[in-house]
């Protein structure tokens, strides 16, 4: 947060609406594609299990079917049944590692993102308050130029408020 305060908050006000838009937009982008990219995966994740399921049950219809034939057929079916099963084993790892290594990283990362979008609406809500308080510092300057000791002191206290918030934000 304070990285992303103090980078937005160190530059012109165009130059911070600028980096605040584009941070915003990148964000939105991020929300918009990991989002549809978890989803694929996820469903992804989900057919390939329904495969290994269907494969399963095939391989359990020829032991059976195995049962019925001559040793010799019967042979090379529980032979074809094993190697069709290992192949749903690996099916099953696969599974396995494209719930733990894709599609839980790629959730944890919307958590991220909804950080991240909490801390630029903090920013963003910290950049409006400065500027109403320097507006508010010029009307007292046109107002009462002569009171330089109120108008010096005003943009300390400015300071120790932003400071404040940054603080309080985390």
């Amino acid at each position: 947060m304070t990285t992303l305060y103090s980078a937005v908050m160190s530059r012109t006000p165009d130059a911070r609406a600028s980096q605040t838009k584009q941070i915003q937009q990148s964000i939105t982008n991020v929300e918009k594609h990991f989002g549809e990219m978890c989803q694929l995966f996820a469903a992804y994740v989900r057919k390939t299990a329904r495969l290994r399921d269907k494969a399963d049950l095939l391989v359990k219809e020829i032991r059976i079917y195995a049962e019925t034939e001559t040793p010799h057929l019967q042979r090379g079916m529980k032979q074809f049944a094993d190697n069709l099963a290992k192949v749903q084993d690996y099916r099953q790892a696969e599974v396995e590692r494209l719930e733990a290594k894709v599609v839980e990283p790629l959730k944890s990362y919307g958590n991220v993102v909804k950080i991240k979008r909490e801390d630029l609406k903090t920013t963003q809500s910290a950049r409006n308050r400065e500027y109403k308080q320097m507006q508010q510092l010029e009307k007292m300057r046109q107002r009462n130029p002569s009171d330089r000791q109120t108008i010096v002191s005003l943009p300390f206290s400015f300071k120790r408020n932003g400071i404040k918030l940054i603080y309080s934000g985390h």
